[in-house]
C-alpha cells in the first residue's frame, strides 16, 4: 500500500511542489496559508472591496471572489485596481464553475482562477450513462478541447489555478463510471491536472471538498496516493469541509476534517466554509494552522509500526466486543465530565441532559443526554436516572453499596494490583507514548488483554496526541486486543473556538478513521473559566447559550460525533458559507430553519444560496432549500424538485409542509 502521508506515527509536513501565487509561496515547506471568500455582489465593486479589506486585516492572505459569467469576470479588474490603490495586494482568486470564457477572461486579471471538473466542461443532468471505453476517451479529448485554452493563458499571465473537486458536483460521466465515492472525485480532478501537466504547467494546487468529513478526508488521502504513484510528486493542497454551516457546528466539523489531514501533515492552504461573514472564518484558520507550528528540535516519542492494521482510504469501525453498552457495532457513548463539580445535585445533571421533575419525579431525558458521568472522589445522594451510570475513582467506587450504576476507573498498574474490581465493567486509562518508558513497553496491555470487563481510556500527554493514540490502537489492532475503548481528550486552551478546534481534531481525527467507541472531553484548570457570558460574546456570534464547561464539554462530545457520523443525535444542516451568487439572507435564512427543525433527529437540511450550490452540493442531504432566483426558493428531495419557484416569505412553511408529506416530521415537544 503506498503510504498517503510522510509518517502515521509524526506529524511531518507532506512536500508538495512549491506554488507561486502572485509572489505568495505555496507548498515545498511554505507556511500553511489561511483564506476566505467574500459574499458580496461582484458587481457592487465598493461592497467586494471593503469586505476584502476587513478579511485581508483579519489575516486572509488570499481571497477569492464569485465570477460566474463574464460580467463578473471583467469586474474583477475594478475591484483588483480599487485594492491595490489603497494599498492591498493580498492575492485575489476567482471562483468559477460552469463557463469557461468567464476563467479565461479572470485569467488574465487576478493571481488565481479556481474550477471546478464537475461543470467546467461537463453539464449534470443527473442521468446514468453507458460509456464504452473508446467513448469516454473521447469525452476526454472534449475535456482537452475545452479546458487547454485556460492552461495556456495562465501559463501566458503567470496565474495559478486550483483544480477544484466537490463531492456533490461530480459530473454524470464520473458518476456513471465510479459512482457517488472518493475515487470519482479523484479522478475527476486528475483528469483536469493530467492535461495541465501535458502543456508544461504545474501552478496548481488542488482540493477534494465535501460536507461529509469521512468522505473528504478519503478523498484527499487517495488524491495523494494517486499524485505519488502517476507522478512521483505531490501538488499542494486546498483543504475544507465545504458547506459546514455555523457555529459550533460548522467549527467542530470543519476542525474535524481539515485537522484530520492537518494531523497527516497533508495541506498547504486551508478556508473554513461557515455560514457567517467571512471574516469571522480567519480566526478559525488560523487557530487550527497554529496547532502545526512546533520547535524544529521537538519529536515526538512514538514507535514505529511496521503494518497498518486497517484501511485509510475507507471507513469501517476497528472491531470491539462489548462491555455493557460500550463497542461492538453500538454507537459510541458520552462520558460528561462532573469532576470539578461540589456536591452535585440533580439540577447539575441539566447541564448534561438530563431534566428531573419533581412534580412527576420522574427525568426527562434529552437527545444529547451523556451515558455516563464522572464524579471523581464524590457520590451522589439521590437516585439516578435508570440509563445513567457514574464513573469514580476506585476507593470511591468501594465506599457503594449498590454497584451496577457505579464503574471504577483504573490506571493500568493500579488494575493489575487491585484487591477489588467490579465483575461487570471496569474502566483502564491507557498513557500512549508520553514519555521515554512508554515506548515499546506494552507490557500492560497483554494482561488486560481481552479482559471481558475491561474498557480501555486512551490518552496521551505528547504533545503530538492523536498520533501517540493512534499508534496505540494500532498496536491493539495487531495483537488483535478487542476491548472497547474510550477516548479521553483533555483542552488547555482558553477560547471556545481553540477548546471546539482541539476537541474535535484530537478526536474526530480517530473517530472518523473507525477507532473508538466513546468519548470523553475535559479541561485543565487553567482552561476551566468558559462560561454564558463569554459563549455569547466572543468573535461577535451568537452561541447556543450553554450553562458553563459541563454543558459545553457535553454539546461538544455529541457534536463531535454527528460530525463524524459516528452517533446522529439532531438535525444536520448543510450550509453554503454564501457568496456573491446567493439569492438570499443565508445566514438569517439558515437561523429561521433551525429555529423550526433542529428537533428533528437524523434529519438532513442543505440550505443553498443559489443552483450552483443546489443539487450536487448537497451531496447526501435528504431534503434541500435552495435559492432560484431573486426572492424564489425551489425544495427539494434528496436531488429530486418537490416545488419550485417558491415566494421566500412562504418557503420555510413549504419546507415544512414537504417534511410532513415524507414523513419526516415530528411536531416539537412544546407545541
Amino acid at each position: 500500500m503506498q503510504l498517503y502521508c510522510n509518517s502515521l506515527t509524526s506529524i511531518s509536513r507532506l512536500k508538495t511542489r512549491e506554488v507561486s501565487i502572485g509572489g505568495l509561496l505555496m507548498g515545498n515547506g511554505h507556511p500553511i496559508r489561511v483564506q476566505t471568500m467574500t459574499t458580496t455582489d461582484t458587481m457592487d465593486t465598493l461592497a467586494t472591496v471593503e469586505q476584502s479589506i476587513r478579511c485581508i486585516e483579519a489575516g486572509a492572505e488570499l481571497v477569492r471572489i464569485t465570477a460566474p459569467s463574464k460580467k463578473e469576470a471583467e469586474n474583477l479588474l475594478l475591484i483588483k485596481n480599487e485594492l491595490r490603490k489603497r494599498g492591498y495586494h493580498t492575492p485575489l482568486v476567482a471562483d468559477i464553475h460552469f463557463t469557461p470564457n468567464a476563467a479565461e477572461i479572470a485569467a488574465r486579471i487576478v493571481e488565481k482562477v479556481r474550477v471546478n471538473p464537475g461543470n467546467y466542461v461537463d453539464k449534470k443532468k443527473f442521468e446514468q450513462i453507458d460509456y464504452t471505453d473508446a467513448e469516454y476517451l473521447e469525452e476526454i479529448d472534449r475535456i482537452r478541447e475545452k479546458f487547454t485554452p485556460l492552461v495556456r493563458i495562465c501559463k501566458e499571465y503567470g496565474t495559478a489555478m486550483r483544480i477544484g473537486t466537490n463531492h456533490g458536483s461530480l459530473s454524470d460521466r464520473i458518476m456513471s463510471r465510479y459512482g457517488d465515492t472518493p475515487i470519482g472525485m479523484v479522478e475527476s480532478a486528475m483528469e483536469f491536472l493530467r492535461i495541465a501537466r501535458d502543456e508544461n504547467f504545474h501552478q496548481i494546487v488542488l482540493s477534494m471538498k465535501a460536507s461529509n468529513p469521512k468522505v473528504m478526508v478519503q478523498a484527499y488521502r487517495l488524491l495523494v496516493q494517486q499524485m505519488l504513484t502517476s507522478f512521483g510528486e505531490c501538488y499542494p493542497l486546498h483543504l475544507g469541509v465545504t458547506e459546514a454551516g455555523d457555529g459550533e457546528d460548522g467549527r467542530i466539523k470543519s476542525a474535524a476534517g481539515i485537522g484530520t489531514l492537518l494531523e497527516d501533515g497533508i495541506g498547504d492552504t486551508i478556508r473554513v466554509s461557515l455560514t457567517e461573514d467571512p471574516e469571522f472564518e480567519i480566526p478559525v484558520c488560523r487557530d487550527l494552522v497554529k496547532r502545526y507550528v512546533f520547535p524544529s528540535t521537538e519529536t515526538a516519542l512514538i514507535p514505529s509500526v511496521q503494518k497498518i492494521p486497517y484501511d485509510p482510504f475507507s471507513y469501517q469501525r476497528r472491531t470491539s466486543f462489548a462491555v455493557g453498552n460500550i463497542g461492538q457495532q453500538q454507537v459510541p457513548v458520552v462520558i460528561a465530565d462532573l469532576s470539578r463539580l461540589k456536591n452535585i445535585e440533580p439540577a447539575d445533571l441539566l447541564k448534561v441532559g438530563y431534566n428531573y421533575d419533581a412534580t412527576t419525579d420522574k427525568w426527562n431525558i434529552s437527545d444529547t443526554a451523556a451515558d455516563y458521568i464522572f464524579t471523581g472522589n464524590s457520590l451522589l445522594n439521590f437516585e439516578l436516572p435508570g440509563t445513567l451510570r457514574v464513573v469514580t475513582y476506585p476507593a470511591t467506587w468501594e465506599q457503594v453499596a449498590e454497584h451496577s450504576s457505579y464503574v471504577p476507573l483504573f490506571s493500568t498498574s493500579g488494575y493489575l494490583a487491585a484487591a477489588h474490581k467490579s465483575n461487570h465493567m471496569n474502566i483502564v486509562m491507557v498513557d500512549c507514548f508520553s514519555d521515554n518508558s512508554d515506548i515499546n513497553d506494552f507490557t500492560g496491555l497483554d494482561e488486560l488483554a481481552n479482559d471481558p470487563t475491561v474498557v480501555l481510556a486512551l490518552s496521551s500527554r505528547s504533545r503530538q496526541a492523536m498520533p501517540a493514540v493512534r499508534r496505540m490502537f494500532m498496536e491493539l489492532m495487531n495483537r488483535k486486543i478487542n476491548n472497547p475503548v474510550i477516548l479521553i481528550c483533555d483542552s488547555n486552551h482558553l477560547t471556545t473556538d481553540e477548546h471546539l478546534i482541539h476537541f474535535a481534531t484530537e478526536c474526530g481525527a480517530l473517530l472518523l478513521d473507525g477507532m473508538g467507541d466513546g468519548i470523553c472531553l475535559g479541561m485543565t484548570t487553567e482552561s476551566y473559566a468558559i462560561n454564558s457570558k463569554e459563549q455569547t460574546t466572543i468573535s461577535g456570534r451568537n452561541y447556543v447559550q450553554l450553562n458553563g464547561p459541563e454543558e459545553f464539554m457535553n454539546a461538544t462530545a455529541f457534536g463531535i460525533l454527528q460530525a463524524t457520523r459516528t452517533r446522529i443525535s439532531k438535525t444536520e444542516y448543510i450550509s453554503c458559507p454564501s457568496c456573491g451568487r446567493t439569492l438570499f439572507d443565508l445566514q438569517e435564512t439558515t437561523a429561521r430553519i433551525r429555529k423550526v427543525t433542529h428537533h428533528l433527529k437524523g434529519v438532513k437540511i442543505a440550505i443553498m444560496g443559489c443552483i450552483v450550490n443546489g443539487p450536487g452540493e448537497m451531496a447526501d442531504a435528504d431534503f434541500g432549500y435552495v435559492g432560484s432566483g431573486p426572492g424564489k426558493i425551489t425544495l427539494y428531495k434528496g436531488k429530486d424538485i418537490m416545488k419550485r419557484n417558491i415566494d421566500s416569505e412562504i418557503a420555510v412553511q413549504e419546507l415544512i409542509n414537504l417534511l410532513k408529506e415524507h414523513d419526516a416530521w415530528i411536531e416539537p415537544a412544546s407545541a
